[in-house]
């Protein structure tokens, strides 16, 4: 088995000269992800019909799956109906959110939702050990109306409460949500980074295919299966 390519070996004066003119950069994009975040905070919203969907106990309301707060993160789970095991990248994602009480302070709430009968989601749930409260769009134009139609692909949305009434705020998909988990912020601490391939690394850097590190959900099951109750 071959080394991998090692950082080449300064002396610490210089070591702090390039880490300070890379921190310089780190913190301009700090400042940045301020910015954004405070356009965020200034987008108009959308007044959404009055949806129910299903969940562990039975239809629910929308508005009650916000569970009292005035605040709701939904993550569209993808759903391959008949599968034994769904996506991978979906699976993974979920698994790191294990400690969501801290929302409470914000008035907050972070479930999710999927296309796959209730019945199902919540054996899948089971079996890849997941600790989120998750509820079914199956019956429902929800899912559909917000971005994450049967058989399409995964997204973020979020949405507020006034009283009973309901509105959609922000919605991402894709890479928007990689800013939203811990997996990738640790990796790219890394020296070796992702190690995929269409990363910029330095000559020699291990680098493989994309996603071929990732947790598959089998995987996810292996390591967090079955399920405590969710909180």
């Amino acid at each position: 088995m071959s080394t991998p390519a090692l950082p080449p070996v300064t002396d610490a004066e210089t070591w702090r000269r390039e880490l300070d003119a890379l921190r310089a950069r780190e913190k301009a994009a700090t400042r940045e992800l301020d910015a954004i975040a405070a356009q965020r905070r200034r987008l108009p919203m959308v007044e959404l019909p009055d949806y129910t969907l299903d969940g562990e106990d039975g239809p629910i309301r929308l508005v009650d799956v916000f569970d009292g707060a005035s605040q709701l993160i939904v993550y569209h789970h993808m759903w391959s109906p008949g599968q034994e095991w769904q996506c991978g990248g979906c699976t993974g994602f979920t698994s790191q959110f294990t400690r969501l009480d801290v929302l409470r302070n914000y008035d907050a709430r972070f479930v999710v939702v999927t296309q796959g009968p209730i019945d199902e989601a919540l054996a899948y749930r089971r079996r890849v050990g997941n600790t989120m409260t998750w509820y079914s769009t199956a019956n429902s134009p929800f899912g559909a109306d917000v971005g994450a139609p049967a058989g399409g692909g995964f997204a973020v949305n979020v949405f507020l409460r006034d009283g009973d009434t309901v509105f959609r705020t922000w919605q991402t998909e894709g890479r928007g949500t990689e800013q939203l988990g811990h997996t990738f912020a640790l990796i790219d601490l890394l020296p070796y980074g992702r190690r995929e391939e269409w990363q910029d690394s330095p000559e020699g850097w291990p680098q493989e295919q994309a996603y071929s590190r990732w947790l598959d959900s089998p995987d996810v099951a292996a390591l967090y299966g079955p399920a405590p109750t969710p909180r």
